[in-house]
């Protein structure tokens, strides 16, 4: 089969903890359910929009592009809080959402995560790993490193932070292991400054899809057309450009997109505020984007969207800590005493770096499936017209659990084919 659009997004996150107490066993685990992966699922998504608001509102990211996995990070954060306890525990359980009780919690995630692997059957890539980094002859709880293994298919592999020639080596083993998960898109995640002899574990998430367009776009379509950064500001981008019919909604406020991918499996949910795209950002909850979706009506639609692509580094340490779990990051505070018995870890750095690419290959098979079903006899009206020649927010959802893969914002279209570097 011949494809002309190939739509890839990967991401990969560490979180970097530096050991600093405690006791207490995992406990034991529940069978999986689908009211626990529900549960997780909704916990993920109301933290993914706390944290876009949060990136949103930060002076550093205004006209920036943004894009992140918070699937990525939750489940990231999740392995972490499997080895939490006392407040550091209740702060991160507010953050991210989590009300289950620790042995439904992780069997949600189970779930969550053995739903969200494409078999080798689908006609789309999506793949999701986890690991454990430990220092050699440093004691971790058995029942911390079992449960994340049984639970987030995460195997832990000994490294040597401590001695520096062995430590730029395991940096190096960690960060090929990364972009082997993300096939070569995610490279050097781990920078020498991220970790130090004191580093004595590191979590590891690494996410990537790669899918193709339901309904494919024609190449030969695709023009340069002004994209409106500013009032006063444009850049000319490649406009990729098809008729078809797809659920659509548009009110005074916005205007709302579904593009499905091959199998109608995912689908990227695009937003185009009538105004000003931050100050719409600052407002969006998981509330806002159920509502409108509840208001897609599928129909005709002229389609307009810019070919585009860049990547993102964050370290979001500070902004997990102002989201409400500043305790996990505080050396002698934090409590992750699940993790090695001890009262001494705490989080040192969470990175996230992340790639999105959209654009075009080749031509073949576009017309059968951009087919237009003309109405019966009934007076034809003109279809509305989907033109993202502006700031606009973006979202990859996974249809069977309504899960929010990845989530962003285009700003800058002239810099994303330039592959800038957020912070």
């Amino acid at each position: 089969m011949s494809f002309i659009h190939r739509v890839k997004f990967m991401t990969a996150i560490v979180v970097a903890l530096v050991l600093l107490l405690g006791a207490g066993s995992l406990l034991a685990q529940a069978p999986p359910s689908k009211a626990d992966t529900a549960a997780v699922v909704n916990a993920n998504s109301q933290f993914a929009f706390d944290l876009y608001r949060n990136l949103n509102a930060d002076k550093e990211n205004k006209g920036k592009n943004i894009f992140v996995s918070p699937y990525s990070i939750s489940t990231a954060l999740a392995m972490t809080y499997v080895g939490s306890h006392g407040k550091t525990q209740k702060q991160m359980a507010a953050t991210l959402h989590f009300s289950l009780p620790m042995d439904k919690l992780e069997s949600g995630f189970s779930g969550l995560l053995g739903e969200t692997k494409a078999t080798p059957a689908k006609h789309y890539r999506l793949e999701v790993a986890n690991a454990l980094w430990g220092q050699k002859n440093y004691h971790f709880d058995p029942n911390f490193t079992g449960a994340i293994s049984k639970y987030f298919d995460g195997g832990f592999n000994t490294v040597d932070f401590i001695s520096p020639g062995a430590r730029e080596e395991s940096r190096s083993k960690i960060n090929q292991w990364v972009e082997d998960k993300t096939s070569g898109k995610i490279q050097d995640l781990i920078h020498r400054e991220d970790i130090s002899g004191d580093t004595r574990l590191i979590l590891t998430n690494a996410i990537y899809f790669k899918g193709d367009w339901a309904a494919k776009f024609r190449k030969e379509q695709t023009k340069n057309e002004p994209f409106h950064i500013a009032p006063s500001k444009t850049v000319p981008v490649p406009m990729m450009r098809q008729m078809g019919d797809f659920p659509f909604m548009e009110n005074g406020e916005l205007q709302m997109i579904e593009l499905p991918y091959a199998e109608d499996e995912l689908s990227m949910v695009i937003i185009l505020p009538a105004g000003d795209v931050e100050a719409f950002g600052a407002g969006l909850t998981l509330a806002k984007l159920k509502e409108l979706r509840g208001s897609l009506n599928r129909r005709e639609v002229e389609v307009y969207l810019p070919r585009f692509k860049f990547d993102t580094r964050y370290s979001l340490s500070n902004a997990l800590a102002a989201m409400g779990m500043p305790e996990a990051f505080e050396e002698n505070v934090a409590d992750f005493s699940g993790m090695t018995g001890k009262f001494e870890l705490y989080i040192s750095a969470v990175i996230h770096q992340a790639m999105i690419e959209v654009n075009e290959e080749g031509s073949e098979a576009a017309a059968a499936t951009a087919v237009i079903m003309t109405p019966g006899k009934s007076i034809r009206q003109e279809p509305p017209v989907f033109r993202a020649d502006r700031p606009f927010i973006f979202l990859i959802l996974h249809k069977p659990t309504d899960s929010i893969l990845f989530m962003g914002r285009l700003s800058s279209p002239q810099a994303a084919e330039g592959g800038t570097t957020g912070k």
